[in-house]
């Protein structure tokens, strides 16, 4: 399983960034894929979620109506809209995906997300 997250950056407030997650080694399409954050001294939060099976997307309340989560099943991708930006954004971005052949979690490397002006 690799996941590879891309498309950080600095970027002001009120501003807007994609993320994307390119994957491989798994089934992508039959797959739950999530977008984690963590910020400076803070624990990881789950910010958005892409379901299977035609389920809604779920969202973090601190982000819902500025980001949006969708998938490609044919090029194996998931992203991240983030729109209207703020400072309290700021984070490494995680791309994740759980239960892949075994009962755990796996991660890609992160993307720096800095909202500054």
């Amino acid at each position: 399983v690799q996941l590879v997250e891309s498309g950080g950056g600095l970027v002001q407030p009120g501003g807007s960034l994609r993320l994307s997650c390119a994957t491989s080694g798994f089934d992508f399409s039959r797959y739950d894929m999530n977008w984690y954050r963590q910020a400076p001294g803070k624990e990881r939060e789950l910010v958005a979620t892409s379901a299977t099976g035609g389920r809604s997307p779920n969202y973090a309340d601190s982000v819902k109506g500025r980001f949006a989560i969708s998938r490609d099943n044919t090029k194996n991708m998931v992203y991240l809209q983030m729109n209207s930006l703020k400072p309290e954004d700021t984070a490494v971005y995680y791309c994740n995906v759980w239960g892949v052949r075994e009962s755990r979690d796996y991660w890609g490397q992160g993307t720096q997300v800095t909202v500054s002006s």
